[in-house]
């Protein structure tokens, strides 16, 4: 049992690493969200720039998209160097693919456009279009990657891991002490 939460803890530190590699990739391929800057009386207002666009649910769907793959590739990986699954491993997976999710979120956000979207309009100029900060609008995406691991670790497992011996269900000559039936076989 130590070994098998042993290689869980190495799994669970192997897979948040990778987060780093989605925040990456989210940051790269994550839809801009267009902004513009206006001056309204004495303070800055900031408006999108096309409010019927869909860039801001493509940054959700670009980062769930992202970490569903991440979750089916960790998952692979894990169970072809393991070959079975075991409920430490199965863990960690879950575990690893949240913390990697929480990395990649944070890492894209600091990665990306600035934070203070009014110092930025300020920056960029009235009337001048702006990229807006890279955020998740929709929490829930942060557990696609432990969700696809899952299924699919569970998929492989179910498909190629080992197989529990089948029963014999005819035991043979002499198993019974007293015969099948508890009579002596008389």
């Amino acid at each position: 049992m130590l070994k098998e939460v042993r290689q869980a803890a190495v799994t669970v530190v192997a897979v948040a690493l990778f987060g780093a590699l989605l925040g990456v990739l989210w940051w790269k391929l994550a839809p801009s969200v267009p902004l513009v800057g206006d001056v309204v009386g004495d303070s800055w207002v900031v408006y999108l720039k096309d409010s019927e666009g869909e860039q801001a649910i493509g940054v959700d769907g670009t980062f769930t998209l992202l970490a569903l793959a991440f979750g089916a590739l960790s998952a692979v990986v894990v169970f072809l160097l393991k070959r079975r699954g075991g409920v430490p491993l199965v863990v960690a997976l879950g575990v690893g693919g949240l913390l990697g999710s929480l990395l990649a979120w944070r890492l894209g956000v600091w990665l990306g456009p600035a934070q203070d979207v009014i110092a930025h309009a300020k920056e960029a100029g009235k009337g001048v279009t702006f990229s807006a900060p890279l955020k998740l609008g929709a929490k829930g995406v942060l557990l696609a990657w432990s969700f696809a691991a899952l299924v699919v670790h569970l998929g492989l497992t179910g498909l190629f891991g080992p197989r529990d011996p089948e029963p014999d269900p005819w035991p043979g000559a002499g198993r019974y002490a007293a015969g099948p039936y508890g009579d002596g076989g008389k």
